[in-house]
């Protein structure tokens, strides 16, 4: 047992540092403000400590929130930077979506056209929303087909669009995941499981597509977008 434990720290520890090593190519301050949280975490509970006559057990107190604190600041900065090493790049958002957090149900690549512009489904409390990639001007129609193929069956739920990108009115990948979550959530956890089940009727691209049994035949195309 104690062999095991000793082999998976090592690992572990060497993850980190690989982890580190991503971000700091990416953020170049994340050691700073990592050791800055931390230090002021842990400086504020032991001042604390002094002014009530604690300092030992307001220190050790202030010594793991510091910790605690700093692995969630270093964990938040890591998630930016290999979202933002992600941009631009085919299937980025269903990757975002997909570690978005739970309370979401993720259905990748619900419609797309011969040039590549997709879209992604996301279910949650704040109710259906569209994640668009690609080519905006072709996206705008695709989002609109999308809405009325499902205003059909969901016309009560409200329904989000977000097109990923740098431009104007366009929300860049690493600021995806938090745009979901600023979401105001108005859907009970019982009627998001009901938009779901309806939601599943409709299928996606994949299980739509006619693929025959056995090996993929040569030549075969992407259905055209609708």
């Amino acid at each position: 047992m104690a062999r095991k434990e000793t082999s998976e720290n090592p690992g572990r520890l060497k993850q980190i540092a690989l982890t580190y090593k991503m971000t700091k190519k990416v953020d170049s301050k994340v050691g700073l403000v990592v050791a800055a949280v931390g230090i002021v975490t842990f400086g504020v509970f032991l001042a604390i400590g002094f002014w009530i006559d604690h300092p030992i057990f307001l220190g050790i107190l202030g010594f793991v929130l510091a910790f605690l604190a700093m692995a969630i600041v270093f964990g938040r900065r890591a998630e930016r930077a290999a979202f933002g090493q992600m941009e631009g790049q085919p299937g980025a958002a269903a990757a975002v979506l997909e570690n978005v957090g739970r309370g979401w149900s993720v259905t990748p690549a619900v419609a797309m056209n011969r040039s590549q512009d997709v879209i992604h489904r996301a279910v949650g409390k704040a109710g259906i929303v569209l994640v668009a990639e690609g080519n905006p001007n072709r996206l705008k129609s695709m989002l609109a087909a999308e809405k009325k193929r499902m205003a059909r069956i969901v016309a009560d739920v409200p329904v989000h669009d977000v097109i990923v990108g740098t431009g104007e009115d366009q929300v860049p990948i690493k600021k995806l995941r938090a745009k979901l979550l600023k979401l105001p959530r108005v859907l009970p956890g019982g009627q998001v499981t009901a938009v779901n089940d309806r939601l599943r009727a409709l299928g996606d691209l994949m299980s739509n597509m006619p693929i025959p049994k056995g090996p993929m035949p040569k030549g075969m195309r992407m259905p055209k977008g609708r």
